[in-house]
């Protein structure tokens, strides 16, 4: 490994993150935000990629960049979605979710790519492209991380790294951390199409005669269309891969090729279902896919990818700008993993039925299709795990029941903007502290970590909403030596 620093030496950069990828790009911005320096190191020699690899933008990433101000630009850009049918005949009404977004956006990854980059760029993060982790030291003072671009092999130190360098991650490598998991389906072919015969505006994932597909619009008059045969699932990505191939298998799948036609992007991959351990180690911690890798049923990759760095850039930032003990940190490995293992459940299940070709697979699926279609608990359990909204983190025993849920987007009447919505008051990146109407708490001494906010009215007692969007604590009624402990805990003592 390359030595540390000297002592005193100038480490540079609060945070290295490694990659600009979403995941990347948006931690980095939300550090900046927080007024933590940040470089990113990018393997790519370019900006953003020309590819349109993930395409699903569900309602939770959308709530989170709302809190950044960015959802409804993101929205412009693609296919809202109301409905996801899965195996011809389950249906999931995203409509009514209890959400500010309540659609699947589709849109290439890169338009996530190009929005998080300019407001990383806006925030002054600085960025080495054309750059690699070679490798990775750390002690009790901060990291140093080897790097080599076109001049060769230098160091960089930070008081931390984050490793969202995807699934083959020189972080994760450096760190000598395994990444359990296997192959769940090789030979996928993707492509981006137009359609002479246009299916209605859903997201479309059915399974017949050994091969399944997908489909789903982007609004530019071009869908996303995917599919598998058992009959080629032993390819490797680099076998070539031709049109009418992936013709023949939508064809079977769906009955129909829909007249697809005017190909602008064809590739072959494998999913892999894997997850590593331990998600910090030290200084250094993991995020997106060099973390976790799922099968791409549902859609979740991006978006679970999204989510970690929410959770952990105001944490990195609450301890770097001092108001935060470092155990914060643990917090984020303890509330992702159980997160990143249940994506792969419901993702790897999904597949699965997708596959299905015995008799008792195909019995399986028809009977999950008559659950989820017919008990309302299992459907909106489904319909909240696809969209990222029915997860919540661990709550202390003896907590109130919304601890660690996600906060609903309340309307509110004080705060920095009056008559505006909970997630327009966390683009402040701070705490927010929701009151009842009349109940008061003085937020001096705390300016910069938290904004105190009422509800209009009804009924209801405090919340206190963490910087991503879920709940640190509640109370069914104002107690104020309650009120001032809670924030205490969640914010640090008044300055």
């Amino acid at each position: 490994m390359s030595p540390s620093p000297e002592p005193g030496a100038d480490r540079g950069p609060h945070v290295v993150v490694a990659g600009a990828g979403p995941t990347g790009l948006l931690l980095a911005g939300d550090l900046a935000a927080a007024g933590v320096d940040v470089t990113v190191v990018e393997k790519r020699a370019e900006g953003v990629s020309n590819l349109s690899r993930a395409f699903g933008v569900h309602a939770r990433t959308l709530e989170l960049l709302d809190a950044r101000g960015l959802a409804d630009e993101l929205v412009r850009t693609g296919q809202t979605i109301g409905e996801l049918r899965l195996f011809g005949s389950i249906p999931f009404d995203i409509t009514r979710l209890p959400s500010h977004y309540p659609l699947l956006l589709v849109t290439p990854q890169y338009e996530v790519e190009k929005l998080l980059l300019r407001r990383a760029v806006r925030h002054g993060v600085t960025f080495r492209y054309g750059t690699e982790v070679c490798d990775v030291a750390q002690d009790a003072e901060g990291v140093t991380v080897s790097v080599r671009d076109g001049d060769g092999e230098s160091a960089v130190g930070a008081d931390y790294l984050v490793g969202a360098d995807g699934v083959r991650s020189a972080v994760r490598t450096a760190l000598g951390l395994p990444f359990p998991g296997h192959a769940v389906i090789r030979s996928v072919v993707l492509a981006d199409v137009r359609l002479a015969q246009e299916p209605s505006l859903v997201v479309r994932v059915h399974g017949h005669g050994g091969a399944f597909g997908f489909i789903a619009p982007f609004g530019d008059g071009y869908w996303r269309v995917g599919g598998w045969d058992r009959a080629h699932r032993g390819l490797p990505d680099s076998a070539p891969v031709g049109f009418e191939e992936l013709r023949s298998i939508t064809e079977r799948a769906f009955g129909t090729d829909f007249g697809m036609h005017d190909v602008r992007w064809l590739s072959r991959y494998h999913s892999d279902e894997r997850q590593v351990p331990r998600y910090r180690v030290g200084r250094v911690l993991l995020a997106g896919d060099a973390a976790h890798q799922h099968s791409p049923a549902g859609g979740q990759g991006m978006n679970t990818g999204l989510q970690d760095a929410v959770n952990l850039g105001w944490k990195l930032a609450a301890v770097l700008n001092g108001w935060a003990p470092e155990a914060l940190l643990d917090s984020y490995h303890s509330e992702r993993h159980p997160v990143g293992r249940a994506v792969l459940r419901s993702s790897g299940l999904n597949l699965r039925l997708a596959m299905a070709h015995n008799p008792a697979e195909i019995a399986l699926r028809l009977v999950r299709t008559w659950v989820v279609k017919h008990v309302p608990a299992v459907s909106r359990q489904a319909i909240g795990e696809i969209t990222g909204i029915g997860y919540a983190y661990p709550a202390p025993r003896g907590a109130h029941r919304l601890t660690g849920r996600r906060a609903p987007d309340l309307a509110l009447v004080q705060g920095p903007l009056t008559g505006g919505r909970l997630y327009e008051t966390l683009r402040t990146g701070s705490f927010v502290l929701v009151l009842p109407p009349d109940a008061k708490f003085d937020a001096a001494g705390r300016e910069d970590r938290l904004v105190v906010a009422h509800r209009p009215d009804g009924p209801g007692g405090p919340q206190l909403v963490r910087p991503d969007g879920y709940v640190a604590w509640a109370a069914d009624a104002v107690d104020e030596e309650a009120v001032e402990a809670a924030v205490t805990d969640w914010t640090g003592p008044r300055s």
